[in-house]
């Protein structure tokens, strides 16, 4: 079944987990949530240096390690279990996607290899997040290539390196993929609150902001660059189901009532029994949708599918931990509350599940 991880895939799991059960305890998590201070640049550096996770999917001849969409999945599956709040999705996989999707061959080369290493922490501002193939005009660009709009959300724009901040927008030949210069003029960006503090936000507002043109933005490469996003957050969120789950279960076995451990009692078990069910299904879709992204197939159909069943699963787990921790579980003290938060925000983030069944739907009719 091309759904399981071969064992060189397994051996990689275990080092990235045992790599982020150390930087990324609930502890660091809750340190970063209740302050102001940046993400842990050392420990961006480190995943680099130590196990190369910027570059995992990157080719070879840019200096990544030249694996494909699984090996980013797992990635993905390891941050998404602990949470960890660098800026990793809005960089490593949303902005270099977009380059190596759209660029030119020069601004590859010219860029990758720095997102590869880690040196470059990039943001990328789409003209919606919940919805496919950037049909809005929030941004436009003149014959100068200069930028006028504005992006509501951007994830992670404040960690950006300023001269990697990239934007899909019209232009001239259609879609393009540009960088903004380091030119304060015309730019204005802000932070922004959201559900969750594990993932920060920030606005773009720019005003004929010079930009440079990396590439064009081909209607053939969108739907793909669309499925490769949303088959690594749906990677990212059964990761999170999966901490949640195994916590709640832990926390039924040591948590006593009557005498006894409330995961004794029949319909704890009965819940715990058809949460598992739930998630091995969610996971054995999004496992086969990274495949058969590897295996260069239309993978459409299982992309949606992945993202809406991952989404569906982490809130239906997320719920049930704080369900069956009675009252703690809607305390602030107790952690469950940041994977819930997470998970809801990811629900929504790329398309809500709805969206995502008709997009389905969409592409079985047009198999049909």
């Amino acid at each position: 079944m091309s759904a399981m991880l071969s064992a060189e895939q397994l051996q990689f799991k275990e080092a990235v987990s045992r790599f982020f059960n150390e930087v990324s305890p609930p502890s660091v998590v809750r340190t970063f949530v209740e302050s102001e201070a940046p993400f842990a640049r050392d420990v961006w550096h480190r995943a680099s240096a130590e196990l190369g996770l910027m570059g995992v999917h990157l080719p070879e001849e840019f200096g990544g390690a030249g694996f494909g969409a699984r090996e980013l999945g797992i990635v993905c599956e390891e941050m998404g279990r602990t949470l960890y709040t660098g800026p990793y999705f809005g960089s490593s996989v949303m902005a270099s996607y977009a380059l190596l999707f759209f660029g030119s061959e020069d601004a590859k080369a010219r860029h990758l290899p720095g997102f590869a290493v880690g040196d470059t922490i990039g943001v990328l501002a789409l003209d919606s997040l919940d919805k496919e193939a950037f049909m809005g005009t929030l941004l436009e660009a003149d014959e100068m290539s200069r930028l006028t709009g504005r992006v509501p959300v951007l994830l992670g724009g404040a960690d950006a390196d300023t001269d990697v901040v990239f934007a899909l927008a019209d232009g001239p030949g259609g879609i393009g993929l540009y960088q903004l210069l380091n030119n304060p003029n015309g730019l204005a960006m802000a932070s922004r609150s959201g559900l969750d503090a594990t993932r920060r936000l920030s606005a773009l507002e720019l005003s004929n902001a010079p930009a440079e043109r990396l590439g064009n933005a081909q209607p053939s490469q969108m739907t793909s660059f669309f499925d490769h996003l949303c088959v690594a957050l749906a990677h990212e969120q059964i990761g999170g189901a999966q901490a949640l789950f195994d916590s709640t279960v832990s926390y039924t076995k040591s948590r006593y009532q009557f005498g006894r451990p409330i995961g004794s009692f029949q319909a704890l078990k009965h819940r715990c029994a058809d949460l598992l069910l739930e998630l091995e299904l969610a996971k054995s879709v999004v496992y086969e949708a990274a495949a058969c992204l590897d295996r260069e197939e239309p993978a459409s159909e299982l992309a949606s599918m992945a993202k809406a069943m991952s989404s569906e699963t982490y809130m239906n787990v997320a719920r049930a931990a704080i369900q069956l921790r009675g009252g703690i579980g809607f305390t602030w003290e107790d952690n469950t509350h940041l994977w819930f938060k997470r998970a809801k925000s990811s629900e929504v983030f790329m398309g809500t599940p709805s969206y995502h069944r008709d997009r389905m739907l969409d592409h079985v009719r047009e198999a049909s």
